[in-house]
């Protein structure tokens, strides 16, 4: 179990705060007392194996999907804590659109748990960063305040500058999965002081295609890190998909 950084328990006490001044309801559920409650927690289809050893995606068998073997990806490995289902959809759309920026440091501790349980080693978050327009638009990024407080659980670099968007892109909603690709190709740019030399988790929210990892990815590597993992909270997944979990 890694140890966390000094501050990270400072950093949840500040949000327990809020929570005496204004209190939560469940990202779920809505249930008031709580910003996830423990019935929540109790239904999260969460992802195990056997998956895809390279992009995670759901598989009968141990091994690489059809995908990865034609076009491996340039990460080392992608996983997602759960699939984007209830309750995880309704927590992630309060989170994203309806300012619930608590919710964050809730997710954050199961996220913390999922990564520690892969064994990775890396040195550095990065959190996928949103466009000029859209972070004036929505004024926060809400997978930082996902990765911020798993990286103190961690006690691992946050480096948020380390990658931002050098053109605005169309919402990756209602794309098909090559619109998503070209919608996103080269649209990221990596700054070399930050991940030069160094292993990196990339984070995002919600893996569909996995274009926007891949773009991100391929931004670091080609600034120097020495590897990429990828890490989202939830995958999208077609019904079928969700019946292997």
């Amino acid at each position: 179990m890694t140890k966390p950084h000094w501050s990270y328990p400072l950093y949840r006490l500040g949000w327990s705060g809020l929570d005496w001044i204004f209190p939560p309801q469940c990202g779920g559920c809505d249930k008031t007392g709580s910003r996830w409650c423990d019935e929540c927690q109790a239904k999260v289809p969460c992802l195990n194996d056997p998956w895809c050893e390279l992009c995670g995606t759901p598989l009968r068998h141990t091994g690489r999907c059809q995908r990865c073997q034609e076009n491996p990806p340039p990460y080392r490995a992608l996983r997602s804590w759960a699939a984007f289902d209830s309750p995880i959809r309704p927590a992630l759309h309060k989170l994203k659109y309806r300012r619930d920026m608590a919710l964050g440091d809730a997710l954050a501790v199961h996220i913390k748990r999922f990564v520690d349980s892969l064994g990775w080693e890396f040195e550095a978050i990065v959190p996928v960063p949103l466009g000029e327009k859209r972070m004036r638009e929505r004024g926060y990024n809400q997978v930082a305040l996902i990765a911020k407080p798993v990286s103190l659980a961690l006690d691992s670099m946050y480096r948020p500058a380390a990658l931002k968007r050098q053109r605005d892109t169309r919402s990756q909603v209602g794309l098909s999965a090559g619109e998503r690709r070209d919608n996103v190709r080269n649209a990221f740019l990596a700054d070399p002081n930050f991940v030069r030399g160094k292993s990196v988790l990339v984070m995002d929210d919600v893996a569909t295609t996995g274009a926007t990892l891949t773009s991100s990815a391929e931004a670091l590597l080609h600034a120097g890190a020495s590897q990429v993992y990828a890490i989202t909270v939830a995958r999208a997944l077609p019904h079928h998909g969700l019946n292997l979990i």
